[in-house]
């Protein structure tokens, strides 16, 4: 058997090691495969140029790709001297993604084919907080989604469940979600599969906006930064060196713990709740704001209102925005001390108030920092950054299990 020479293996995929010619052939392909979603449409000189792989390898790919139905011809370049190229372009319907994101108050939910396009969308108020009509619920939406793409649930190639809690492999269950109770008892994630198939998987939902976040968002040119939620909980997604961060449990980023408040405020809520949802979230989430602009007279009803209290320029609403951007502050003296990250992005309901958050929380980190604090930006994604992290992360599992054909 002879061996393919070195500029048949794609540059893409030097940390391979090919030990068979089939082995090199799936390479390519799969590198092939990849630079056609990036490029859009390309003929096989664009892929020679592209990938460094030979006319011939690139030829036999492009077959073997298009017999399978993962590619096809589109037509041919025009506008050139010599014959016109043939382009090919990915099938965006070899493969579906789905994404879910399950909070609270709210289901979000979307459907993509295999070139990102979302093809169907669906927003719906959660009608239960039970944990197993929740997860017929979930099912529900995801049914009709799927219809509205017109493909069945059958037809989704993976799903991506997103989670304010972590999901235990072992236990088969979702721990440490205060703000969904329920997932922690035997049978609620089974459930879910039952109304979704076996191919989903379930994540932290601030590590999926963080996916987002690098994909869509602030995060995209950084290979070192954090996302961080405040709003209903305070959670954070790590990415370093371009990967996110889980750590040895899966509870990286869990700083609703952190002992941060003011030392010299008295924390009202009950033990158990502040050991259920951590100090920081006690304070920082939109209940704490509520609970401290209770204290101090206020008449608003949620912690929105609050803000909009503050931009009218109420002193009492204003000083509980500026203790919110204390809370913060310390929190990410903190993360900045620990991971040196090179971005900040705030996100959620409450974080997402830069104009009044901002400049307090940059402030506060000057005095409690001899170093200068990295950027902090908000986040431009809105209540959209779970479900476009699940697409993504459901993307790149759904292209793994189409391409998983080509090796037949």
């Amino acid at each position: 058997m002879s061996k393919p020479s070195p500029g048949d293996v794609a540059a893409a995929t030097t940390d391979v090691v090919a030990t068979t010619t089939a082995v090199v052939r799936v390479i390519n392909e799969r590198a092939v495969y990849e630079r056609i979603r990036s490029l859009g449409r390309a003929s096989a000189s664009q892929l020679v140029a592209a990938t460094g792989l030979s006319k011939a390898t690139i030829g036999l790919a492009l077959a073997n790709l298009e017999r399978v139905g993962l590619i096809r011809n589109v037509g041919h370049r025009v506008g050139q001297v010599g014959r016109a190229p043939r382009l090919y372009e990915i099938r965006p319907d070899a493969g579906w993604a789905m994404a879910v994101d399950v909070g609270g108050s709210w289901i979000r939910l979307a459907v993509a084919d295999l070139s990102g396009q979302i093809a169907a969308r669906k927003d719906v108020r959660v009608r239960a907080r039970d944990a197993t009509v929740l997860a017929g619920q979930v099912g529900e939406l995801a049914r009709d989604a799927a219809a509205q793409a017109g493909i069945s649930i059958a037809d989704v190639t993976h799903t991506v469940v997103g989670f304010p809690g972590i999901y235990d492999a072992e236990s088969d269950l979702i721990m440490a979600a205060p703000n969904l109770p329920g997932w922690d008892r035997p049978g609620s994630v089974a459930a879910l599969r039952d109304a979704l198939g076996s191919q989903f998987s379930i994540d932290n939902d601030i590590n999926l906006a963080a996916l987002a976040e690098q994909a869509h968002g602030a995060g995209a040119a950084a290979s070192n930064f954090v996302f961080v939620s405040v709003g209903t909980g305070v959670g954070m997604g790590i990415v370093i060196g371009g990967n996110l961060y889980r750590g040895s449990s899966g509870r990286a980023g869990e700083i609703s713990f952190m002992p941060v408040a003011d030392g010299s405020e008295r924390l009202a809520t009950p033990a158990d709740d502040v050991r259920r949802h951590g100090i920081l979230e006690t304070v920082a989430s939109a209940d704490g704001i509520m609970v401290a602009a209770r204290r101090r007279g206020l008449t608003a009803v949620t912690a929105e209102e609050v803000f909009r209290t503050a931009r009218s320029g109420d002193p009492e609403a204003l000083q509980v925005v500026h203790a919110e951007a204390g809370h913060i502050a310390r929190a990410l003296a903190v993360v900045i001390a620990v991971l040196d990250p090179g971005l900040i992005v705030l996100g959620g309901g409450v974080g997402g108030n830069a104009d009044l958050l901002l400049e307090p929380i940059r402030q506060r980190l000057g005095e409690l920092l001899a170093l200068s604090p990295p950027s902090i930006e908000v986040s431009k994604l809105g209540r959209d950054s779970v479900v476009l992290g699940g697409l993504a992360a459901g993307l790149e599992r759904a292209r793994d299990s189409v391409l998983a054909c080509i090796q037949a």
